[in-house]
């Protein structure tokens, strides 16, 4: 079956739908997802997204882009750090305009708070930068751009996977989806395509990540021979619930929860001894691990499954209840604990890609070291790599990413397709035989490697 938009984004996550808010305005947009839109994992984001707002503090973009860069290990390309702090401030009352409810201070400006990696002059200190909605800012972040992006007439296709991309020497011209609920292959023929289709924290067995997060773009791309960038950089979240992975915000940690061993020591003060637990999470992450290996584990045996506690419970009962209810939700759900009264057992988890597909600052594909691109293909938001988180990506900068440059994105390639033809694409069944070839190989039923086993293995 075929269908032809001027742009087709793959994934309906923030970056995804900030792209089509952006296309739609003077393009024919399609979104193709293999979720219900706002089940994307954008969702699960919980702290904030950071801008330099000065709301609570005084507090400057250049301070931002220091922190990106210094957080990255001085891997990050420092002009996307720079476009990043810059135009953080405008994303953040665009999506106030477009009705995303923040927290507010008293005086009714947006609330901010401290996150990890975050400081005031060049170090000097933290800073309250993140801008948030409760513990649910991915959450209400992926609610206002679907509710935009529905009046602005974006056509969806949920539950269509992408397994295929059409390329043509230098030049994309659309992908191929199998609709979930029968099976049928799609062609759709397009000006331009973005992928925006998430991180790929499944690879782990221990995760932040959702069961849908398997890398579905950078592996299609991959499988064209488009080079991934800085895939050996992954971030572990030091704050996963033990055993499980689910998150447990560093906000917990921005409104006072203290890390804590064994001997009940906040053993931060030895490894960051200014910024304590709200350090990055590299350092936080290794720290923890370090305590587990000499032993000062909660249960003290060495093993990595040992832990560590997160006691919140000297906060004020309000301040869990108002600004972290989902997280004293999903303590009480999986744990059996509240955390006003007893502290979470926490390790490090797999939580964020900081490779990906190369992209330049605009969200095009850069397939050489000499920047050259594939004409009419875009990525933005995890699945990609602009280099803006390095080697270490800082709380919060993930959903400011998204709206970033997803609207940069967006932005080029509504102009992009202003200016040529629609691409001649094979027939239908020339385009979809490719990708049926890959299907039939999965399900033969015969002997050989069909993936499953293979990613138990590499999980564990």
């Amino acid at each position: 079956m075929r269908h032809e938009y001027e742009c087709v984004i793959v994934g309906s996550g923030g970056a995804g739908l900030y792209s089509a808010l952006e296309t739609s305005a003077g393009a024919k947009t399609a979104v193709l997802s293999k979720l219900y839109p706002v089940r994307s994992h954008t969702g699960a984001a919980q702290g904030g997204i950071s801008a330099a707002l000065g709301n609570r503090e005084e507090d400057k973009p250049e301070w931002h882009a220091f922190d990106t860069v210094k957080g990255g290990d001085y891997l990050v390309d420092q002009q996307a750090a720079m476009i990043l702090a810059r135009d953080a401030v405008q994303a953040v009352y665009d999506l106030e305009n477009r009705g995303l409810p923040f927290s507010r201070t008293k005086d009714g400006r947006i609330d901010q708070r401290r996150f990890g990696g975050h400081t005031k002059e060049f170090g000097k200190g933290p800073v309250r930068r993140a801008c948030y909605a409760a513990d649910r800012t991915g959450h209400m972040i992926l609610q206002t751009l679907y509710q935009q992006c529905i009046k602005n007439k974006v056509a969806f296709f949920d539950e269509f996977q992408v397994i295929d991309v059409i390329l043509d020497g230098k030049t994309c011209k659309g992908v191929i989806a199998i609709e979930l609920a029968t099976g049928t292959l799609h062609t759709f023929a397009a000006k331009a395509v973005l992928f925006a289709t998430g991180g790929f924290g499944r690879i782990f067995k221990i995760t932040s990540n959702a069961f849908a997060n398997t890398g579905d773009g950078p592996a299609v791309l991959a499988r064209k021979g488009i080079p991934l960038q800085d895939m050996e950089f992954f971030q572990f979240h030091p704050t996963g619930i033990k055993g499980l992975g689910i998150l447990i915000t560093e906000a917990v940690r921005g409104e006072g929860g203290i890390l804590r061993n064994s001997a009940g020591e906040r053993f931060m003060e030895q490894y960051a001894p200014t910024l304590l637990d709200l350090a990055p999470r590299d350092m936080v992450s290794r720290a923890i691990m370090t305590e587990i290996a000499a032993g000062r584990g909660m249960r003290g045996d060495k093993k990595i499954d040992d832990y560590v506690d997160l006691n919140a419970t000297h906060l004020d009962k309000g301040v869990l209840e108002a600004k972290l209810p989902d997280i004293t939700d999903f303590c009480k759900t999986y744990l059996g604990v509240d955390p006003n009264h007893t502290p979470i057992p926490v390790l490090p988890t797999a939580h964020y890609a900081m490779g990906g597909i190369p992209t330049d600052l605009d969200g095009r594909v850069v397939v050489d070291e000499k920047g050259g691109i594939i004409h009419g293909l875009y990525a933005a938001g995890e699945c990609a790599c602009v280099s803006v988180h390095g080697a270490n990506r800082l709380g919060t900068n993930s959903l400011l990413d998204l709206v970033v440059f997803g609207r940069r994105a967006g932005i080029h390639i509504e102009e992009y397709v202003k200016n040529i033809d629609f691409p001649a694409i094979p027939s239908d069944a020339a385009a979809e035989a490719e990708a049926q070839k890959w299907i039939d190989r999965l399900t033969d039923g015969k002997k050989g490697p069909h993936g499953g086993h293979i990613t138990e293995e590499m999980q564990t």
